[in-house]
């Protein structure tokens, strides 16, 4: 990174520092800010200290601990910048979560869960996330700690780490994420499309209060998940004895996922070009009902979810033979080349989830209290709107130079290759 980032990290700022009032504050947050995108491998406290001779432990500490009354303002600032800078009717909002793994019992929220980021069950916070991203250039929003029931459970336990009394309840990652875009939403964020993985996809109560809010949506599914055909009719059998029906049932019975797409077209779809590349993988995709109604008992079939809204289901087959199953809302008409760029645009958070945790420090903080942690957090996501922030201005001011020089060169010379 050049020399000259320091100078506009300071000019980036200051829209933050203007809300934050507090003379103190406005020196700690850019100092750090500097100490996450600055060198060392370590981003905790102690070690950004450490090397900026200027600034102590202790105040740093307060600052992201004790000195930073309310974030809102912060955040209002940042979600506008994200806006600015890719939002929009194209933009996708994705919806996930990432692990943070933790030694110990103290730091708020942890406890053995499953981490996506590792494959498997650890001791560990997780934070769900929201970020917006357009193209290949994702900016995150925020992160909300998951509380486990273990947690939720233990008002005591609760009260120790400082969780703020209305986050005390229990909820699950799919209701957290609701709440989450609920606010980007309030705050006029603009995007197209919410975009999630299986972890969500499954959960029916969280596409359902997505289609309630009349967004669009693509999202993953696990194999087993129950549709119908789209064309399924809701009649009244005759009954051979006893009351005739009051409710109509479905003329035929709903289907795994993978079954469904068993007999479908699959076509080798490119979404996009990779670092060794284009990326291809084998598409199949019909329109279908969710078999996630109503339960309602169906003759023999006991107990079965009644068709709800109708949507595509897509399936994809990976080159490494692993096969994928999703949901989407998007219109009837949509082509399947579209619908595989939905569904695969996904990847962009989980590039982001990485750079945070190896560049910026996500992962290093050692506080153990709600506010400490959700500060970091969010002041680890404003570092990474001020990077974007600057390789896109470096992209533009390229393909600017790259346009003029192409001008510039008499007709009829020999074409330039860069």
């Amino acid at each position: 990174m050049d020399t000259d980032w320091q100078t506009d990290l300071e000019r980036w700022l200051a829209p933050y520092l203007k809300v934050l009032g507090n003379k103190t504050r406005r020196r700690m947050c850019p100092a750090y800010i500097a100490g996450l995108i600055g060198p060392g491998d370590r981003k905790s406290i102690q070690s950004m200290a450490t090397r900026a001779n200027a600034i102590s432990y202790d105040r740093l500490h307060h600052f992201i601990a004790a000195g930073l009354s309310d974030s809102a303002p912060l955040e209002a600032t940042l979600w506008q910048q994200a806006d600015d800078l890719v939002g929009g009717d194209k933009a996708w909002l994705i919806i996930d979560d990432t692990a943070l793994p933790k030694k110990g019992k103290a730091s708020v929220g942890v406890a053995p869960q499953y981490a996506t980021a590792l494959g498997k069950n650890a001791n560990c916070q997780t934070l769900v996330s929201a970020t917006l991203a357009s193209g290949e250039v994702p900016v995150m929003l925020g992160f909300r700690l998951f509380l486990p029931e273990s947690w939720t459970s233990d008002t005591a336990r609760m009260s120790k780490s400082g969780v703020p009394e209305p986050f005390q309840v229990y909820r699950t990652k799919p209701e957290i994420a609701i709440e989450e875009i609920d606010r980007v939403i309030a705050a006029g964020v603009r995007f197209g499309c919410v975009l999630a993985d299986a972890g969500y996809g499954l959960s029916a109560s969280f596409r359902q209060a997505l289609s309630a809010r009349d967004l669009c949506w693509a999202v993953g599914i696990p194999r087993h998940q129950k549709v119908y055909p789209a064309d399924v009719q809701l009649t009244f059998p005759v009954a051979g004895r006893g009351r005739p029906r009051l409710r109509p049932v479905p003329d035929v019975r709903s289907r795994a996922a993978h079954a469904m797409l068993e007999d479908a077209k699959w076509r080798q779809i490119s979404w996009r070009r990779g670092t060794k590349g284009r990326l291809v993988a084998r598409f199949a995709a019909m329109r279908v009902r969710i078999a996630d109604g109503a339960p309602q008992r169906i003759g023999s079939a006991g107990a079965q979810h009644m068709p709800g809204e109708e949507a595509w289901l897509v399936g994809e087959h990976r080159s490494n033979g692993e096969r994928k199953y999703y949901l989407s809302n998007l219109p009837a008409d949509t082509p399947i080349k579209n619908l595989a760029g939905a569904i695969k645009a996904r990847w962009i958070c989980e590039q982001a989830h990485q750079q945070l945790k190896e560049e910026l420090g996500l992962d290093h903080f050692e506080g153990r209290s709600w506010a400490g942690l959700h500060r970091h957090a969010l002041m680890t996501i404003m570092a990474y709107a001020f990077l974007q922030t600057r390789r896109l201005a470096l992209a533009r001011r390229k393909k600017k130079y790259l346009r003029s020089t192409a001008s510039a060169k008499p007709a009829g010379g020999p074409p330039s290759h860069y």
